[in-house]
């Protein structure tokens, strides 16, 4: 979301990827650099049994706050959705366990956790699941970028999923150098090498509009997080490689947002940015049915976003 108010491309190699054999019991999974090795992972084939799956991302600004409404706690235990990706947890390892906060989500699914292990209250990620993945990997296996929880990346049969909460520039823009010189093209490097092994899916708070049909007041936000040229143009910089914007792409005209500042009534007049995305590489575009902004769950300060992925078209 955005604040309140050149580096060499460095790719992940295949075996970074934790492959073990599934725990008999143990669903939750949760991990930082330093722990990773401890945890059981619970793993399996990657294969779903449907033609068509769903699949949800949400940045839930805050985990425990989110979930004390009941809109929030209806949606997320629906059922409707074969994977939940999650953003912007905002809790440490230690505290979701200590205060069993997997146990907020249905026992449908098998939970992917990676909390900020560098600052309490800050980032993380997580994937719920209905199906075991083949793999897990927690972060990008690059120093620099791991330890806040920004990335989780789950492989099927079929795909592989990213669920990321990318870096904010910050509200004097004191990241926007980090973010777009080094993140943002070392990121592009990951996805590249993950799509040459089978396609790829990106999804979660980009922390960037990337048109001006992607933000209501696109004039006076050009000095923005999260608007500014440098963000925006590596944005266009990841299309340009082979990516896609699912929901530009399916409905080029409409203006929807998925982020709402909480200030100035902004979701009831409508003057929001749209920061979320689901993004697949250009090859398998014929999978997506839809992608969609649904606008009408609250919990957060940002919305949830929806694909409809069909797999025989993968």
């Amino acid at each position: 979301m955005p604040p309140k108010k050149s580096k060499s491309v460095i790719k992940a190699k295949a075996d970074d990827f934790v492959e073990e054999k599934p725990a008999k019991q143990q669903k939750l999974v949760l991990a930082t650099p330093t722990r990773s090795t401890k945890i059981k992972l619970e793993l399996g084939d990657g294969k779903f049994n449907s033609e068509f799956i769903h699949i949800s991302s949400w940045n839930i600004n805050g985990l425990r706050a989110s979930t004390k409404h009941e809109s929030t706690t209806k949606y997320l235990g629906s059922g409707k959705f074969d994977i939940i990706c999650l953003n912007e947890l905002k809790v440490d390892e230690d505290t979701f366990l200590k205060e069993n906060l997997g146990l907020k989500f249905s026992k449908d699914y098998f939970q992917y956790m990676n909390c900020c292990s560098t600052k309490a209250g800050y980032s993380g990620v997580g994937i719920l699941s209905k199906v075991k993945p083949i793999s897990i990997k927690y972060d990008l296996g690059i120093d620099k970028h791991d330890g806040e929880g920004r990335a989780v990346t789950a492989e099927y049969e079929k795909f592989y999923l990213v669920a990321s909460y990318v870096p904010n520039a910050g509200q004097k823009l004191e990241r926007l150098e980090y973010r777009t010189k080094e993140w943002d093209i070392d990121f592009r490097g990951y996805l590249n090498d993950l799509r040459k092994r089978k396609p790829t899916i990106l999804c979660g708070d980009l922390n960037v509009a990337h048109e001006e049909i992607d933000i209501a007041n696109p004039k006076t936000n050009t000095k923005t997080a999260g608007f500014t040229p440098q963000e925006r143009e590596q944005f266009s910089a990841y299309l340009a490689s082979g990516w896609i914007d699912t929901f530009r792409h399916l409905k080029p005209k409409e203006v929807k947002y998925s982020y709402f500042s909480a200030r100035f009534n902004s979701r009831q007049n409508n003057k929001g940015w749209r920061l979320d995305y689901f993004v697949i590489n250009q090859e398998s575009i014929a999978a997506v049915d839809n992608s969609d902004i649904n606008t009408e769950i609250e919990g957060s300060d940002h919305v949830p976003i929806e694909l409809t992925l069909n797999l025989h078209k993968l």
